[in-house]
């Protein structure tokens, strides 16, 4: 949970915001969303994000994103049927990697947005066949570089 004394990071501050409903499966025995769960909203959120900026279906590109590193670090508890948005910038831009910081905000009952989790994310670009580093291909770069924020 985030210590008192840190500010939490806001929905404006994040360059995109992507809509991630939670599934009456998303909870664990527990009743509440996992961390796991919580990562796989953050490369749900990357990957479509991508694909409605870019136009393309990124599985056909000549190099594949595959997830080099990721964090969640809980601030406030999720469960279905929590409507989610995964707020997105870059905050780092290299020839064979992105990286990502990320937040979930979830919509309160007057649809307002608070905070639940923050992340950070690494996608590595790689050849499909051979799995080795190669740039970023144009088309993700371009649309990568819309979401680099200095804000968060």
């Amino acid at each position: 949970m985030a210590a008192t004394d840190e500010v939490e990071p806001r929905a404006e501050a994040y360059p995109a915001l992507w809509p991630v409903p939670t599934r009456w499966s998303d909870n664990d025995h527990y009743g509440y969303v996992s961390t796991a769960t919580c990562c796989s909203y953050f490369e749900t959120a990357i990957n479509g994000w991508l694909m409605a900026s870019t136009g393309l279906d990124i599985r056909t590109l000549p190099a594949i994103g595959i997830v080099a590193e990721t964090s969640c670090r809980f601030v406030r508890e999720l469960s279905f049927p929590d409507q989610l948005h995964v707020g997105l910038a870059v905050d780092r831009l290299g020839p064979t990697s992105i990286g990502y910081s990320l937040a979930i905000f979830r919509e309160d009952s007057a649809g307002l947005l608070e905070l639940a989790a923050t992340g950070q994310f690494v996608h590595a670009y790689v050849d499909p066949e051979t799995r080795r580093p190669v740039p970023i291909p144009p088309e993700i770069r371009s649309a990568a570089s819309l979401l680099v924020s200095g804000e968060v």
